[in-house]
């Protein structure tokens, strides 16, 4: 499956639709993006059960701003609609494969779980 461009109009759509979304935030004239490009592209043909977007910072300066990205290319993975790995630069294949790997074997209840935890110790 080829990567999706990722806007402000359908970001949510996309991340809350699918089961693993990955999302690779870069603009134009960024080198170590271009260098990530083909490795992010392999793993959208590797993968085809999982999503691969692509946000360019440039055009969706917005989006860019609300997902708090401080450093291009910066890899964001998503299953079912839940943010489970931000990291910036990019990543070497088999980090990337490993990525892929880790995020499908997650138990998402242990997650949500955890989650809710977190949010009842922050709340005041």
């Amino acid at each position: 499956m080829a990567t999706q461009t990722l806007t402000q109009q359908n970001f949510d759509e996309v991340v809350t639709g699918s089961d693993v979304v990955l999302v690779d935030f870069w603009a134009e004239w960024c080198g170590p993006c271009k260098s990530f490009a083909p490795t992010f592209e392999a793993s959208s043909n590797q993968h085809p059960d999982v999503v691969h977007g692509k946000v360019d910072t440039e055009a969706e300066q917005g989006l860019a701003a609300a997902a708090n990205i401080r450093s291009i290319p910066t890899i964001m993975a998503f299953r079912e609609g839940v943010l489970v790995f931000a990291q910036p630069g990019a990543l070497p294949p088999a980090a990337l494969a490993d990525l892929v790997t880790q995020v499908k074997a997650l138990d998402m209840d242990e997650v949500r779980k955890q989650l809710a935890e977190q949010a009842e110790q922050t709340a005041p």
